[in-house]
């Protein structure tokens, strides 16, 4: 099952990378877009979530790594009162990945 991160800038400039155990992230971000805080915060739990899901039904256990990186969004993202993400960079690419 292909993995990758994806890197992040806030609000206040600071930039952070986070994991995902799927491609299904390319779903639902693309680099360089802007996001209202809300929109990224509900655009990552639900890709992580499915990735999630897809290392139980391959490996009988939900993903504490996609759990985290949720988790962690969640909690960067509530220290804003307002703002956009940008999506910096996504690895790998989707260039000859399957998810």
């Amino acid at each position: 099952m292909p993995e990758m991160t994806f890197a992040v800038r806030w609000p206040d400039g600071q930039q952070t990378s986070h994991y995902s155990p799927s491609l299904v992230m390319h779903d639902y971000l693309r680099v360089g877009e802007r996001y209202t805080l809300s929109d990224f915060v509900g655009r990552t739990s639900e890709a992580l979530a499915i990735a999630s899901e897809r290392v139980r039904a391959r490996y009988g256990f939900a993903c504490t790594s996609a759990m985290h990186s949720e988790e962690t969004i969640a909690t960067a993202a509530s220290a804003y009162a307002a703002g956009e993400v940008v999506v910096v960079a996504m690895q790998p690419g989707l260039e000859g990945a399957a998810s």
